[in-house]
């Protein structure tokens, strides 16, 4: 029973560490964006040169990385009190997906380490299960259309509407349009699904390889 439920447990960090993982990788992937600024036509629909757009861009992205970080400031955009409240708020959020990060690494390879040693490994099975499982659940809203599950999302996550920007007194939206954010929700689901393809693959491998010594272990005892 208690092996059942270390089991259930360790499945759940390994979830966790694969969606943190993904979020954060996605985060850090600048370029991603870097290709979108061609790819969508940036610099023409924002009216901001290509080093400009990045350099603000980078700017956004450095204080959302950074667990030191201070007040935000853009190399070039103004920003108003509002925007600087969700974007604190946006931080906040990443940065709880960072110590999550942290955490169940260190946890996932203690509970590897362990499992490896009693030689269980169903625990990989159930996260490679449960982790399509929530997937398919955030990828469930992308059926009502992208731009309604990006309001729907925000709706949801923030208590206010500071999110809606004035192109006027906050340009940096400008340069954020939703397409983008659409490519970091796939950029997201592709990085989930392939820890989730690993962690089976590495169950299979261990479990032949289980059930191999277990065989060889098995004819040595024969007289």
């Amino acid at each position: 029973m208690k092996e059942k439920i270390s089991d259930g447990v360790f499945a759940a960090v390994l979830t966790l560490f694969i969606l943190s993982c993904s979020v954060t990788l996605t985060l850090a992937f600048r370029p991603l964006y870097y290709y979108d600024i061609g790819h969508l036509h940036i610099p023409e629909t924002s009216g901001y040169g290509v080093e400009e757009i990045r350099a603000n861009y980078d700017a956004l992205i450095d204080y959302n990385l950074s667990p030191t970080a201070g007040e935000l400031v853009f190399p070039t955009f103004p920003m108003s009190r509002e925007a600087g409240i969700h974007f604190a708020e946006v931080r906040g959020i990443f940065q709880g997906f960072l110590w999550m990060l942290a955490a169940t690494a260190v946890c996932a390879a203690a509970g590897m380490w362990y499992k490896c040693r009693r030689k269980r490994y169903g625990c990989l099975l159930a996260a490679g299960i449960l982790t399509p499982c929530l997937l398919l659940a955030a990828g469930g809203m992308l059926l009502i259309g992208w731009d309604r599950a990006f309001i729907l999302f925000h709706e949801l996550v923030f208590q206010n509407d500071y999110w809606l920007f004035d192109p006027v007194t906050d340009p940096v939206i400008t340069i954020l349009p939703d397409t983008f954010f659409l490519h970091c929700a796939v950029m997201i689901l592709a990085l989930a699904g392939a820890g989730a393809c690993a962690c089976l693959a590495l169950y299979r491998h261990l479990q032949k390889k289980a059930e191999a010594s277990g065989r060889a272990e098995r004819f040595q005892r024969k007289p």
